[in-house]
This record gives structure tokens, C-alpha cells and sequence, in this order.
């Protein structure tokens, strides 16, 4: 019995030893990243992460990730509710690769608030902002330049997804904004959408919407429908210059 009970009380001192010599961060509702951070850090404001990635995996969803100073914080797959919200140079620098990659559930909202997102011309085909699936997608205060694909390329074949684009600027891609897959809408206000090589923006397919308030849509296609898709223009309120026009322009209420 005495032999037992020491190897018992053995154990147990092990497993202690063993989970004090493991730190472990709970994700937390609110994360930091510094261009001088460190992803081994807990996220928090006194000790950020270094990139989005970093800082995405601790952060419970529903939560926020911000930026305490300018910096480039690496491109990102989003896989759940989150805000990413800068109010300082937030790089994301993307040769070659998507810059934000969103595959989120139906019910799942992100936001993107303040991001520099740079594809510098490389690789094929590849994106700015990519959005597989989600809810809701707000892409605000944003620079989307120089991807061989799609600015924002919005394409989810599950369900139905709003991305909604305010105060931005995508310009230099291989295509502006594209819309298709299975009935989504990109809704564009107070935009630049200026010299993308193909398109400024594009619905394809039945029940896929590109509509725009108080934006400007130019290059040698401003819009571009495929195969049923729609463009509305919110008011006289655009600027267009290019090929093709709004399928419907509502009037302001």
C-alpha cells in the first residue's frame, strides 16, 4: 500500500512538473501585432506577435486583431469570425501567393480594416483578397494592388456571401473585382477601381451582383457580365470609363 501510494503521489508531481514547464495561451477575445513582435508571444499589447497568422491562432472567434505600430504582418488564411482592424501601415506582401484567403463557415463575419495588401506582380493567377465562403465579408480603408489575378475575387459555390467594399482602392490587377459561384454580391461605395487589366468589375453567372455607390470603375471593361450576371448602380453616382454599363440604376431614397 505504501509503495502505491508513493508511486501515486509521483505521478501526480510529474504532471505538474510537466504543465508548469508548458506554457500555454487561452485564446484571447483581443490580440496585438508590432513589426518587432514575436509569435511565440501571447498577442497581448505588452507582447504582440509579429504576424497575422501569429496572432489569428490566438484569438478566440468573434475576436479583434490590431496593430500597434506599421509593419508588414504576412498574407493570412481566415477560417472564423474575426476583425482585423490598423489605423497604422498594415503590410501584407504576397509575391506570389494570396495575400487574405477567407474559407469561413456560412455564418462567419470578417472584417479587414486598414491593410496594405501588395502582390507585386508575381505568380499566376493569384489574388488580393479570395473569398471561398463565408457570411459576410467588410473590406474597408484597403489597397489592393499589383495581383496577376483578382483584386477581390469573391467565389464561393456553397452559400450565398455579401462582401461589402467601402473607401478602398484596388487598382493594377489582373482583374478588379470578380463575382461568381453560387448567387453572391460585392457591394462597392466610395471606391477606386482604376487600371486592372482586364476588367474593373465582373459578375458571372446567374444571381451574382456587383453593385456600386459613389465609385469610380475605369479601364478598357469598367463592367464586365458573364453569362447572366448583373451590375446595379446605386444613383447617378458613379464614374465610369470604359466599356459596358450598370444593368439597373436605382434611384437614391
Amino acid at each position: 500500500m505504501k509503495i502505491a501510494s508513493i508511486a501515486c503521489t509521483l505521478a501526480v508531481g510529474l504532471l505538474v512538473a510537466l504543465s508548469w514547464g508548458t506554457p500555454a495561451f487561452a485564446q484571447a477575445t483581443r490580440t496585438w501585432v508590432s513589426g518587432v513582435g514575436d509569435d511565440a508571444n501571447p498577442c497581448s499589447r505588452t507582447a504582440p506577435c509579429k504576424t497575422f497568422p501569429g496572432a489569428l491562432s490566438k484569438t478566440a472567434p468573434g475576436g479583434e486583431i490590431n496593430c500597434l505600430d506599421a509593419g508588414g504582418f504576412g498574407n493570412v488564411t481566415i477560417t472564423k469570425s474575426i476583425s482585423i482592424i490598423c489605423e497604422v501601415e498594415a503590410g501584407v506582401l504576397a509575391s506570389g501567393a494570396t495575400g487574405v484567403l477567407i474559407n469561413a463557415a456560412s455564418t462567419d463575419r470578417v472584417l479587414l480594416d486598414g491593410l496594405d495588401i501588395e502582390g507585386l506582380g508575381a505568380g499566376t493567377n493569384v489574388d488580393g483578397i479570395k473569398i471561398l465562403s463565408a457570411g459576410v465579408v467588410y473590406i474597408r480603408n484597403c489597397s489592393i494592388r499589383r495581383f496577376t489575378g483578382n483584386g477581390v475575387n469573391l467565389n464561393s459555390t456553397t452559400n450565398p456571401v455579401r462582401a461589402l467594399i467601402q473607401d478602398s482602392f484596388i487598382v493594377l490587377n489582373g482583374g478588379g473585382v470578380h463575382v461568381m459561384g453560387n448567387a453572391n454580391v460585392a457591394s462597392l461605395t466610395h471606391t477606386v477601381v482604376d487600371g486592372n487589366t482586364n476588367f474593373a468589375v465582373q459578375a458571372d453567372g446567374t444571381g451574382n451582383i456587383v453593385a456600386a455607390a459613389n465609385s469610380v470603375l475605369t479601364g478598357t471593361a469598367a463592367i464586365s457580365l458573364l453569362n447572366g450576371g448583373t451590375a446595379d448602380s446605386f444613383g447617378p453616382s458613379n464614374v465610369v470609363s470604359g466599356s459596358s454599363t450598370f444593368t439597373t440604376t436605382a434611384p437614391f431614397k
